[in-house]
Order: structure tokens, then C-alpha cells, then sequence
């Protein structure tokens, strides 16, 4: 059962989200063992349709060996080797699945900025993010069912149903929200601990359904970037660089971080959003309408897809939807705004179009239901 789900998982990743063509160079990083079943699909089927791929195995436990030590040269040295294999790929497909995401807790944060800023960027926000064909994509490992808090068997069975998808409706099913999201100038949030206002006019807006990410299921922009004024605090939590934080909230004056908090170690919190210039602005916004995924499990790539929920994101934006900002990081950190999660309101231009997570369009919020969305090929 489980070879058959990753072989439509491996297909979906190949013919739908790269759209690999014979001839092509396709870059596979695959991270963590159990992983490999899904890797060993997807450079098999790659193979077969006449594409190129290279593939490496990397893991947390691996690059911590690295990361701990490396001087700036060193850093430099595995941008480049790294950087000459991912200039010659046409597409990156990165399958996730450390043993241990924690595996990086105890380094120390001036090394991790090193590697962000030396490797981490030019590799991949610079030259992959740019220049590919690219989707990542986490794999149902014991350690993500355990961040998850259910068992492995049950993860499973909700990870298939998320990421095999149809993404191809759901891409559809964007379609009016990424008008709407087009069409707007202001923006107000309104929930418990935040009041936050911005402009989002003339920035691009961004559909994400299925190319980039697995699972997937956003509408994208970002904001004027001195355009943020006010307070969020937000109510997932988020593991960054092997640290969990909760309860983080920031004030923000003409665009700037002015004022960083959360539930633990707020010196480590800062230390992240003084990385750069950059990481004291905001580089996304995006509203989450993934129904299969409801709770957050301490996973960016599926936590920011909640159904209901919202992310603005601190760094780097995206050359899709430049708003001017440059940063080493990009940190999606995510508001669910469902009533379980305290409520919320999401306000376009002083129309309401989001009321406690539940679009006020009827027809917008039937497209994004699991009825709609579900696959077939499952």
C-alpha cells in the first residue's frame, strides 16, 4: 500500500509539480532513511522518462557535523560545489525526512546565520528558487507523526490524503481569491493580540498549487514593505533552526520589527530577526486554505497550508511578489484564525472576506472543501 502511495506521490511530484521533460537535469535531495523509499520512486520514474538525475542523501545528524565548525571559507567552498551542480539542474525536488529535527538545537546561532547567509542563500533562495523547476516536500516519518502528536499509521494515512490532493482543482479553486487578493490596497487583521494594518497594492499575487510545495494550498503576495504598522502575536507554534517557539508577537512601526517577544527565550528570538536588515521586515503574506490540514505539527510546509489560517513572514520575499526586501532568512510564522484558535477577522479594502477562518464568499469557501479537493487517484 504504502510503495503504491509514494509512486503516485513520486508521479504527481514529477509530471505535475516539476514537469519533467526528457533531456532535463533533475537535482533529488533526499534527507533521512526512510525517505529513500520515496527517493528510490522518484529517480526510477525520473530515469524512465528519459530526464538526468543526480541525486545526494543529507540529513540534520550529517549537516550538524559541518555547520558546527565550518569557517567562512569553508562555508563558501560548499556554496560553490553545491552551486555548480544546481546551475546545471532544470529542476530540484527536496524530499524531507530527518530522524531528528532538533538535530541543530545546540549549535551556536552565529554559525547557522553563516550557513544561511553563505550557503543557504546563494544555493538555494538565489540560484534553485530562481532558476528551477522546484518543489519540496516533507516525508511521514516517526518523527514527524511524533511533532504531530498522533501515531504513525494514522499520519500516514492524513499525509497521503494531503499531498496527493488534487491539486489541479485546487489550483482552480484559487482562482477568485487570487483576484480578489490582486484587486486590494489595504489590509487590517484583527484578532486577540492583533491589530495589524498594510498595503498590499501593486505587489503581485502568487497561487501555490502544487509546483512548489507538497503539500500545498496558499495565495501569496506581500506587503509595501514600510507599509506595516501594529501588533500580530501568533498562535502556532514554529520549529526554527532546531528551536521551538511559541507564542511570538511583533510590533511593528513603517514596516520594522520594533519590538520581539515570545513564551520562552526572547534574546535567541531576536537574534534570529537581527541576522540582517532584512530580517526585521516582512516578505510574504499568504492566506492558508488547505482543508486536509487543520493543526499545526511544528512543520512549516504543512502548518502554513492551514485551512483557515494565515502566515507573514519576516525575510526574504519572493521574486514573484517583490516588495524590495533582502534577507538571509524567511520565516513563515502562522495565525490560525478558526474559532478553536481564538477567531480572527481578515478585512480587504474595509470589506470583510474572512470571518473566523471561514470565507464570507460561499461559493470561494465550497471550492476549498475536502469534497471538492479530495483525489481520486488514492
Amino acid at each position: 500500500m504504502k510503495d503504491k502511495r509514494n509512486e503516485i506521490l513520486a508521479r504527481q511530484l514529477i509530471e505535475y509539480s516539476v514537469e519533467l521533460q526528457p533531456g532535463e537535469v533533475l537535482y533529488v535531495e533526499i534527507k533521512g532513511k526512510e525517505t529513500l523509499e520515496l527517493g528510490k520512486q522518484v529517480i526510477r520514474i525520473a530515469t524512465e522518462k528519459g530526464a538526468t538525475p543526480f541525486w545526494y542523501y543529507n540529513d540534520e545528524s550529517l549537516l550538524r557535523q559541518f555547520v558546527r565548525d565550518a569557517a567562512d571559507n569553508q562555508f563558501k567552498k560548499q556554496a560553490e560545489l553545491h552551486l555548480a551542480l544546481m546551475t546545471r539542474a532544470d529542476a530540484y525536488i527536496g524530499l524531507r525526512g530527518s530522524d531528528n529535527p532538533f538535530d541543530m538545537a545546540d549549535i551556536d546561532t552565529k554559525q547557522i546565520d553563516k550557513h544561511n547567509t553563505l550557503f543557504y542563500k546563494p544555493v538555494h533562495l538565489e540560484e534553485r528558487v530562481k532558476r528551477t523547476k522546484w518543489v519540496v516536500l516533507r516525508y511521514p516519518n516517526n518523527a514527524m507523526a511524533q511533532l504531530a502528536e498522533t501515531s504513525q499509521e494514522k499520519f500516514e494515512d492524513f499525509y497521503y490524503d494531503v499531498c496527493c490532493a488534487d491539486y489541479a482543482r485546487m489550483s482552480k479553486a484559487q482562482d477568485t481569491l487570487f483576484a480578489l487578493m490582486e484587486a486590494t490596497d489595504q489590509v487590517r487583521i484583527k484578532a486577540p493580540g492583533t491589530d495589524l494594518k498594510f498595503s498590499i497594492k501593486g505587489i503581485p499575487c502568487v497561487k501555490c498549487d502544487g509546483k512548489r510545495n507538497i503539500p500545498d494550498g496558499e495565495v501569496y503576495t506581500a506587503p509595501v514593505r514600510d507599509s506595516v504598522n501594529g501588533t500580530i502575536t501568533y498562535n502556532a507554534p514554529s520549529l526554527y533552526q532546531g528551536t521551538v517557539y511559541n507564542g511570538i508577537s511583533l510590533t511593528f512601526e513603517n514596516g520594522k520589527i520594533v519590538k520581539a517577544t515570545c513564551a520562552g527565550d526572547n534574546q535567541k528570538l531576536n537574534k534570529v530577526f537581527d541576522t540582517d536588515e532584512g530580517a526585521r521586515y516582512v516578505g510574504e503574506f499568504a492566506l492558508g486554505v488547505n482543508p486536509f490540514i487543520l493543526q499545526p505539527m511544528k512543520d512549516t510546509l504543512f502548518d502554513e497550508k492551514i485551512a483557515g489560517s494565515f502566515h507573514f513572514t519576516p525575510g526574504q520575499c519572493y521574486d514573484e511578489a517583490p516588495n524590495g526586501n533582502q534577507s538571509a532568512i524567511h520565516w513563515d510564522l502562522v495565525q490560525i484564525q478558526r474559532p478553536d484558535y481564538g477567531g480572527g477577522e481578515i478585512w480587504f479594502d474595509g470589506k470583510l472576506i474572512r470571518k473566523d477562518g471561514v470565507f464570507t464568499d460561499e461559493k470561494l469557501e465550497k471550492d476549498f472543501s475536502k469534497e471538492n479537493l479530495k483525489s481520486t487517484a488514492l
